[in-house]
Parts: C-alpha cells; structure tokens; sequence
C-alpha cells in the first residue's frame, strides 16, 4: 500500500513538472528540445497519411453505404463482433415491388409483361451492388480501417511517450542550468562576515550542496538523453514503416477499382440484356401514318422518346403498288407542291439502292409520287433520294 501511495506522488510529481515545462514552453519562458530534420519530416508524413486516409475511409463508406443510419447500426454490430445482418439493396426492393405489380395488373399484359422483365433485371442489379459492396468492405475498407485503429494507435502511442521523454530531458537540462548557475554565484560571492565566521561554515556547506545537486542533475540528464534517444528511435523505425503502409494502400486501392470496374461493367451488360429483352416484346406505341402526328403532342414527345420503344416492323409492299424493279428513284421529281419535312424517329438501314438508310433525329424531305405504296414516302437528304417508311418518321407542318 505504501509503495502504490509512493508512486502515485510520485507520478504526481512528474506530471506537475512535465505541465510547467510545457507551460514555460508555450509562453517562450523555457528552451525546447528540437527534433532532428529527418524525425520532424516522418512525423509530418505520418500526419499527412493519416488525415487523409481517415478522410477516405469516412468518404469511401458515404460512397458505399449512404443510409448514416445504416452505417452506425453496422459501427455498432462491428463493434459488438456480430455479424452484419444482409441487407436488400435498393434495386432489388424496387425489382421486387416490379414482380408484385405485374402480378396484380396481370403478367399477360403488355405492362404486366414489361414490369416482370424490367424487375427481374433490377434485381439482378442489386445482387451486384451487393456483392461490389462486399468486395470493396473487404479490400479496401478493411485495410484502411486497421491501419487507424491498428498501427496509427501504436505509433501515437510511442510519439506521446517520446513528448513525455522530451518534456522530461528538457526539464533536466532546465535543472542543471539551473545548479550551475547558483554554484558559480556561489563560488564567487560567499555569503560570510569575518566577523562572522560561523557565515562562513553556512556558505560552504550550501556551495558543497550546489555541487552535489549538479552532479546529480547531470546524472539525471544523462539518463533522460539516453531514454530520449532510445524512444527517438523507436519512434522513427515506426514512421519509417508508413511507406509500407503506402505500398500496402495501393494495392487495395487498385483491387478498389477492379471492383468497381467489374460492377459497372456487370451493370452495362445487364442493361445492354435488358434493351434486347424490351425490343422481343410487342410494342404497344407503334407509329401509324394517321396518328404519327397525334403522338407527337405539344410537348414534341414521339414514340421514340418513350421508355423502352423500339423501331416498328418494315412495311411491306403492296402487290399493286410500284416496286422497285419499275420505280427507278433517280428519275423521281419532287411536285411543285406537297412536300413535307419530317423527323426521323428510329435508325433504318435501306434494304436495296431504291431505299434511303435514315439516322434517328434527322430532318429530312419527303413526299409522294402517284402510284406509290401509302407506306412509303420518297425521302431526300441533300443529294441522296430514296423511298423510307411512313413508320419511321413524325411528319412535320
């Protein structure tokens, strides 16, 4: 009991001289002990690294998880050493709310068939959501997360020791500064009478007692340096060790970008199977020649611009309209009046040298020749002329 009173005093102690120094220190009453170039540039690199990597770690989560109330119940299961309940992902609650939709408004229905194709498909987009989510917590989250609760703990651990030795060298040399100063005084003005001898006796015994607390400050100093240094040491292999770090972030990093490449790539193919998947079922806005116009409304929307609308089937030709072999388009004028400018609503590849191939969102002119197949309109394009589909345009005032 008396030992643990002892070195609460004398802990106690310690603290209370390191805080003057500190205090000296800061109000420039006392000399600080500096440390070497080399040291001061680790530390500040250590410093730098984990500003930053914190800053990532804390973004990189936002990125993955967004919900802060998910992410401080996955803090917290973490912490606790649980594992982390799986958790729906937004496309595939949306793809499931799709599937009960289209069981209500009947599967055999246009939308009812749509609605299946388009929910089945988002939730194979939340399945590789979660499982980039998955593979970036493991190589990328993890790592970072174990340098700042793992090695950065330890390395500020060993700087606030490596403080504590400098506060406690500087307060040494403070001590001997001091112990030399007043020996010298000592030595050169006694404090005596020769009328006074016994003054004498006194001022010898305190000059005795200044050498003795110099030679025990220098023996405390030397101590002091010895554990500083040794602590300087440990403390600059520990920061010599953040290069590693670095090297050990890079690779995550790059593993980081693997994964979200695969996933967005994974993404685009399961969009691309979609488009396919929307164009095999019957569209339900195809373009007539009497109502191209009314599809367009005030606000310019088309067939084309509706969401998964694809290009109408080719007409085909009246057996009592002018084929091609007896239609020859290089001989065909324009009427005086008659034409018409239209928009081209989807992309169309001509099928021999009669037609004329069309780009979606293009202007073009058209009209019609006596005779002709009321499907078909004869297109121009600058110098190009040919005939293309009724279909495939919005006929213009």
């Amino acid at each position: 009991m008396d030992f643990n009173v002892k070195k609460l005093a004398s802990d106690a102690g310690v603290f209370f001289t390191r805080a003057v120094q500190f205090t000296e220190e800061k109000l420039g009453q006392a000399e600080k002990t500096e440390l070497d170039a080399h040291l001061e540039n680790l530390v500040a690199r250590g410093d730098c690294t984990k500003n930053w990597t914190e800053k990532i770690f804390r973004q990189t989560e936002v990125l993955l998880q967004p919900n802060p109330s998910a992410r401080i119940e996955e803090f917290f299961y973490e912490k606790l050493d649980k594992k982390i309940p799986l958790r729906t992902t937004n496309a595939e609650l949306l793809g499931q709310h799709m599937l009960d939709a289209a069981k209500d408004f009947g599967p055999g229905t246009p939308y009812g068939s749509t609605l299946t194709t388009v929910g089945e498909y988002q939730k194979k987009l939340g399945g590789a959501e979660r499982e980039f989510l998955q593979t970036s917590a493991i190589n990328f989250l993890t790592p970072l997360r174990n340098f700042l609760e793992g090695d950065w703990r330890t390395i500020s651990k060993e700087r606030r020791l490596l403080e504590n030795r400098r506060l406690d060298l500087d307060v040494c040399k403070a001590r001997v500064k001091k112990a030399k100063l007043q020996e010298a005084k000592a030595a050169a003005a006694p404090d005596f009478q020769e009328t006074r001898p016994r003054n004498y006796v006194l001022s010898a015994s305190a000059s005795a007692l200044w050498s003795e607390e110099l030679d025990k400050s220098e023996h405390e100093l030397r101590v002091a340096q010895t554990e500083f240094d040794r602590q300087a040491e440990v403390t600059r292999l520990l920061l010599e060790g953040i290069s590693s770090t670095h090297v050990n972030h890079l690779r995550c990093l790059h593993e980081f970008v693997e994964a979200q490449a695969a996933y967005y790539a994974q993404c685009h193919l399961y969009m691309q199977e979609l488009q396919k998947e929307l164009r095999r079922v019957p569209n339900a806005f195809a373009v007539s020649p009497s109502s191209s116009g009314a599809l367009a409304g005030p606000s310019g929307l088309s067939s084309s611009s509706l969401p998964g609308a694809s290009p109408p089937p080719r007409p085909p030709v009246s057996p009592g309209g002018r084929e091609s072999g007896t239609l020859k388009i290089e001989e065909v004028q324009p009427p005086a009046t008659g034409t018409r400018k239209a928009k081209v609503l989807y992309d169309y590849d001509a099928a021999d040298t009669s037609e004329l191939s069309l780009l979606a969102d293009e202007l073009i002119t058209v009209y019609t020749v006596p005779g002709m197949d009321p499907d078909w309109l004869v297109g121009e394009r600058g110098n190009q002329k040919g005939k293309v589909p009724v279909t495939y345009l919005e006929l213009l005032s």
